[in-house]
């Protein structure tokens, strides 16, 4: 127990005592507030609610030595929470700022280690899903059935992932499974099953490129047939001549009826396309564009949550002028995408400040410099995360199978890597910034 004294001297340093009440001192943001009340004498108070944050202290050691010499860390997330927010409502007297300093590091910290192990079941179930995959058109019933249990086990055992990450991994394994159990059943059901499988396939196809030969929507009808162009070539069935002559016929027709239709129409189109600068033609077009571009840029002067309003709205704007094609187009795209992103990462940039409050004073640089420094460690989480992204990206198979995977993947990686990009276009402002006001 710490001396009395001492106990004493600290809680008059945190608290003091009024009409009989005693008080903690202003701290985290918040008024002082009453924490109890004086039964005996001032220094009896003072020294009683002293001790209640020892008491308090010691709990917060305990769990973060605990947590420290875990091997799972983010199992001990909530109950920093819990103790963090205790910080504003505990009542003893002592250093709650301290306290909640330590707790907001711990937390931290978890994050740190809750996304690196998420990167590293990514990496795992990717495996797993590969091998699973790989399975599906197995005939080693046995030996594959004894892989597939192995692989159950072992997905069960990894940790979770992201969560827009999840779904799309646990629909593959699953699938991939079912797939190979299915056939399984099949095969032992009804041998002759599986020699049907691809004619009702091609069947499948031929029904959607019917389907879609009169569509009106000629864009996404072309990617669709495409993609069903693609779908035919991977089937790979093994059919009776007359019967795959007579398929390829309806699925080659339908795919041609629909493409000569779409030449036509891009041929009407370009002959009664806008003249160059009418109402609706492409220069007109790009000059509202670069006009947005403009406006985007020049909230860069503007309060961040503003900002953030106004760059909505130019969105919105953006997206109702229309499509134009071109370098020139492309050129004021870059730069309406990046006025935009630099909005958004300063209103980050504040956010997270605002949790470190900036001093008062200092030389007239300074604030732009804390920013420059605060980005740059901002910036290292986000490389890590990218080369993460990357080095899965670059084991994953480029397999038809994972296409929508890989997708998922490129998104996230072109997304980051435009953060990473505005996170150094603005170090350079505000440096640039601190040395003229230095």
């Amino acid at each position: 127990m710490e001396p009395t004294d001492h106990m004493l001297a600290a809680a008059q340093r945190f608290g003091y005592v009024a009409d009989g009440d005693v008080w903690l001192r202003p701290v985290l943001g918040q008024p002082a507030r009453r924490v109890g009340l004086v039964k005996e004498s001032d220094a009896d108070a003072l020294t009683y609610f002293a001790r209640r944050f020892a008491a308090f202290r010691a709990k917060v050691d305990e769990l973060l030595d605990r947590m420290a010499a875990s091997d799972n860390q983010g199992s001990f997330l909530m109950k920093v929470l819990h103790l963090k927010e205790q910080t504003l409502a505990y009542d003893a007297l002592g250093d709650f700022a301290a306290l909640r300093q330590r707790l907001e590091a711990a937390e931290a910290e978890v994050a740190v280690g809750v996304a690196r192990n998420r990167e590293k079941n990514l990496a795992t179930k990717i495996g797993f899903v590969e091998e699973a995959e790989a399975l599906r058109e197995s005939v080693e019933w046995i030996s594959a059935s004894e892989k597939v249990k192995d692989l159950r086990q072992g997905w069960l055992k990894t940790g979770p992932v992201d969560k827009d990450l999840a779904d799309e991994l646990e629909a593959r394994f699953q699938a991939a499974i079912q797939v190979f159990f299915d056939r399984r059943r099949a095969f032992q059901a009804d041998k002759k099953a599986m020699a049907n499988r691809a004619v009702n396939r091609y069947r499948d196809l031929v029904l959607q490129a019917e389907q879609l030969k009169e569509s009106p929507q000629f864009e996404v009808a072309s990617r669709q047939l495409k993609q069903l162009q693609q779908t035919w070539r991977e089937v790979g069935g093994n059919l009776p001549k007359k019967q795959a002559a007579e398929l390829w016929a309806r699925f080659r027709g339908a795919n041609n009826y629909f493409f000569e239709r779409l030449k036509q129409h891009v041929e009407a189109q370009r002959a009664v396309g806008p003249h160059a600068g009418a109402p609706g033609s492409p220069e007109e077009l790009l000059a509202r564009k670069r006009a947005l571009a403009e406006r985007a840029e020049a909230l860069l002067n503007v309060a961040p949550q503003e900002a953030i309003q106004q760059a909505k709205s130019l969105q919105t704007e953006w997206k109702q002028v229309g499509t134009v094609r071109g370098d020139e187009s492309d050129r004021i795209w870059q730069r309406f995408m990046l006025a935009c992103d630099k909005v958004f990462e300063l209103s980050a940039l504040e956010y997270h400040l605002r949790k470190r409050p900036l001093p008062e004073g200092g030389a007239p640089g300074g604030r732009a410099q804390l920013r420059a420094a605060a980005l740059r460690e901002l910036l290292k989480t986000d490389a890590e995360e990218l080369e993460t992204l990357r080095g899965n990206f670059g084991n994953l198979a480029a397999t038809p199978a994972n296409e929508a995977f890989r997708q998922l993947l490129q998104t996230k990686i072109r997304s980051l890597e435009r953060k990473v990009r505005t996170k150094n276009d603005l170090i350079v402002l505000f440096d640039q910034q601190a040395r003229k006001l230095a």
